[in-house]
């Protein structure tokens, strides 16, 4: 019991958890860019970042309040997406993965040679305003909030999208419109995240949110599963963790957490929860127990 308290209130374990959190919120806005409507982005970090130092210089600089900050770096993140997204969303596949690389490289160079982010040097004096309380708040609403997007029609037209675009097409919608709003909406997330991100490390630095980051954030979704929330909750959760757990073979940790990415993608391409509907199954669980079990004399 004692052993598990002092787990619970370890201050460097908190933080493991607290960040998992963090990034879960930035997994679950690259869920409906990349699972929901299909659209491959590989420059989440630069989303990220755009949160980040908006939230921490409104901060340092306006003193205003942290929630307020925290929206006002989401919104600008999906400013920014938002005008990355009329030029970029016509494109799909690789041009479009190309596309969003070359904005995140684009961002974080801007912030390197700009004199109020820090620079190089980074942005220190950022106040501690996250806690592990307000990260899972965030990620409930954020799970609560990506549920309905995905199961309202507006969802639904984005999967429709992801599906056939030109089928989509015919039936009325319009694939660039769509994609663009449900590209705001991941990157509204992103910067979130990002927000999150600032006030509990209170300090950014360009590196932070290089291309090695966006792909990281990208095998959290595809490594639950696109198309899955709980895929992403998963894929985040193991691959935020297993570093940790395997500290005790830190020489060999990355040969193992590499191997265990192979044997994931050839024995389960789809991801740990691809294809798996747990509102379905749930569905199917109950309706099984109101029908009751079949007696043999009942049998046809």
């Amino acid at each position: 019991m004692e052993a598990i308290i002092s787990l619970l209130t370890n201050p460097y374990y908190i933080q493991v958890v607290t960040m998992m959190g963090i990034f879960l919120i930035a997994a679950l806005g690259l869920h409906l860019i990349t699972g929901v409507t299909g659209q491959f982005s590989f420059g989440h970090a630069a989303f990220l970042s755009i949160g980040a130092y908006c939230s921490a210089l409104m901060s340092i600089h306006l003193h205003t309040p942290f929630i307020l900050n925290m929206l006002a770096g989401g919104l600008m993140a999906a400013l920014w997406g938002v005008i990355l997204g009329f030029p970029s969303l016509r494109l799909t596949g690789d041009y479009l993965g190309i596309t969003t690389l070359g904005f995140g490289e684009i961002v974080r160079v801007v912030f390197i040679n700009m004199k109020i982010t820090g620079g190089a040097g980074g942005l220190a004096g950022i106040p501690r305003e996250t806690n592990i309380l307000l990260v899972y708040i965030v990620v409930a609403l954020s799970i609560w909030g990506i549920y309905r997007i995905q199961n309202s029609r507006f969802g639904r037209a984005l999967v429709a999208i992801r599906e056939d675009e030109i089928a989509a097409e015919s039936m009325g919608i319009n694939p660039l419109l769509y994609k663009i709003k449900g590209f705001a909406l991941g990157t509204f997330f992103a910067g979130v995240s990002g927000a999150l991100f600032a006030h509990l490390m209170q300090y950014l630095n360009p590196a932070d949110f290089g291309f090695a980051r966006s792909f990281e954030i990208l095998n959290y979704v595809v490594l639950g599963g696109l198309g899955s929330i709980p895929g992403a909750i998963l894929g985040t959760a193991v691959l935020s963790l297993a570093p940790e757990f395997l500290r005790f073979v830190k020489e060999y940790r990355m040969m193992i957490y590499g191997a265990l990415m192979v044997l994931m993608m050839i024995f389960r391409p789809y991801g740990l929860l691809g294809g798996v509907d747990f509102v379905q199954l749930y569905k199917r669980l109950k309706s099984r127990r109101k029908a009751g079990p079949t007696l043999p004399g009942n049998m046809p």
